[in-house]
């Protein structure tokens, strides 16, 4: 017995030494020509603050918002077809020719000789264009004009030089294929649609950034808190531990009692230390989400969460939390454009189907003058005019590839109708698990606050029970430790519960509402 006794003694002083070794710093620490550990920082910091710093800085949504821009300029390019074209040409062209025969007014009855004719003219033509809302388009073509032959030798003109004028109106209108205000408009509605599906991309994005940075915030807050427990822990071993050396030393407990309470020790401050790399780990996840600079994510940066977990039921409704969500997910928005730009595009492939038939009309007005002033006073004054009207058919044999088309968007029409219930079904059966894990949750932390207020009582009874000698160290240290673990269940149970708030809320789509926040 006195050999068992040295042996565990013995044991026991070089599991103290190894112990002392282990806390003290190691000896390469003091060297001096390493550098210094940086200062650590502290900042506290809100969950809203975070979510608002975060959507701020996000890079996803950067790119999502100028991928929301970039539709807004396709309505633009869309509606801009409709915009008027004005153009003016202007020329001049001279053309010095030889004659081998009189020419009327230019040169006299008979040749003796090669005559020149010198023609010269001189022209400008303004031309404004306008595609009209019903698919037809209208142009309206002025061209005054300066010309003379063989200036101041040409005999038998009225004028020469003679200046003309002409004004012209020419209307083209589809009756079938591309008629009509709805057919022409059909791609700026389908922009406007793309538009909007993006503008609810950029809100889905904004949610799923808000959701994440919630569920790490409270991993960091579980962390945090779950540290205090470890602490509480290593400390009442070390109590337990100083104890029992007391009681050793007085000779009224064994030494493997003393070991025992070393050997916690020991655990606990195993649990310590990886408590804490989960702090710094949540911590640098939250600040990546907050998306600062690389120089100050390389910076030692501590961020203290100063928002405390809810443990009240908020009132639930599952029917309500459907309509709400089907109300206001944006993906039942994107499906719904989808949908109604499916049917545009089915509606104008079946507009293709047709014949090309359009009416073309033309008005115009002339006019001839000694000079440019007199030449548009004559144009003007419907002295002299001309008028058309006709109508062109055209239809391609077979008309294939309007057909392939036509079909092709009613299938994608059909996929887009058959897109928007299958995302109904998945919001309906998202909402419906999201309720459930938040009634689960909270039942958790009713339970789980029960387990923790026995296992106080039982560790209480047997610390009882080890003073008067009823009990063993090993007794009390299993219960210190189901202590432990009951402090943690509750706390991840309060932490899982507002999760799953945050879960329920970004399935709602409501999380904006509850930081007051509005898209711009």
């Amino acid at each position: 017995m006195r050999i068992h006794d040295h042996l565990l003694s013995s044991w026991g002083g070089q599991l103290t030494l190894v112990l002392m070794l282990l806390s003290s710093s190691p000896c390469w620490s003091q060297d001096p020509s390493r550098p210094m550990p940086t200062k650590e920082r502290r900042e506290a910091i809100s969950l809203a603050d975070a979510a608002v710093r975060a959507l701020q800085s996000n890079l996803d949504i950067s790119i999502s918002r100028q991928t929301k821009e970039s539709r807004i300029a396709d309505i633009v390019i869309e509606q801009a077809k409709f915009d008027p074209t004005l153009s003016i040409n202007g020329q001049y062209n001279r053309q010095v020719s030889p004659l081998n025969r009189p020419v009327f007014g230019g040169t006299g009855g008979s040749l003796t000789d090669i005559q020149t004719f010198d023609q010269r003219n001189t022209a400008v033509t303004v031309d404004a264009t306008q595609n009209l809302i019903t698919g037809g388009n209208v142009d309206l073509n002025y061209s005054p004009a300066r010309s003379n032959v063989n200036q101041n030798v040409a005999t038998g003109f009225l004028f020469n030089p003679a200046y003309t004028g002409g004004l012209a109106l020419t209307l083209t209108q589809p009756l079938l294929r591309n008629a009509g205000i709805d057919i022409s408009k059909t791609f700026i509605k389908v922009a406007q649609n793309n538009a909007a599906v993006e503008q609810h991309v950029f809100r889905d994005r904004v949610l799923t950034v808000l959701a994440t940075v919630e569920q790490t915030y409270w991993e960091v807050v579980f962390a945090n808190e779950n540290l205090k427990v470890a602490q509480a822990a290593l400390k009442a071993a070390e109590e337990l531990l100083a104890t029992n050396r007391a009681k050793a030393k007085a000779g009224v407990m064994s030494i493997v009692d003393v070991l025992q309470a070393e050997a916690a020790v020991a655990s606990r401050v195993e649990q310590v230390l990886v408590a804490e790399k989960s702090i710094h780990d949540q911590e640098d996840q939250l600040r990546r989400l907050l998306n600062p600079g690389e120089e100050d994510l390389r910076q030692d940066l501590r961020l203290t969460p100063t928002d405390a977990p809810v443990t009240v039921l908020e009132p639930l409704s599952l029917q309500e939390a459907i309509d709400i969500a089907l109300d206001q997910r944006p993906e039942i928005i994107q499906a719904k454009k989808n949908v109604e730009s499916g049917e545009l595009n089915k509606q104008f492939a079946r507009n293709q189907l047709l014949p090309t038939l359009s009416f073309q009309g033309t008005l115009g007005m002339a006019g001839l003058g000694k000079d440019y002033g007199d030449s548009v006073n004559k144009n003007f004054s419907g002295d002299f005019y001309n008028y058309g009207a006709g109508l062109v058919l055209s239809y391609p044999l077979g008309n294939r590839s309007a057909t392939s088309t036509y079909n092709k968007r009613q299938l994608e029409s059909r996929n887009a109708e058959a897109t928007l219930a299958s995302v109904r079904q998945q919001i309906i059966v998202g909402v419906r698990e999201a309720v459930r894990r938040v009634q689960t949750d909270f039942k958790r932390i009713e339970t789980t606050r029960s387990a923790r207020i026995m296992a106080e009582k039982q560790l209480q009874a047997e610390q009882e029970r080890l003073k008067v000698g009823l009990s063993t160290t090993r007794f009390v240290l299993d219960f210190q430790r189901d202590l432990a673990t009951a402090q943690g269940n509750e706390l991840r149970a309060t932490v899982d519960y507002n999760k799953s708030l945050s879960n329920l809320a970004r399935h709602k789509a409501t999380t904006l509402d509850r930081y007051d926040l509005q898209l711009q």
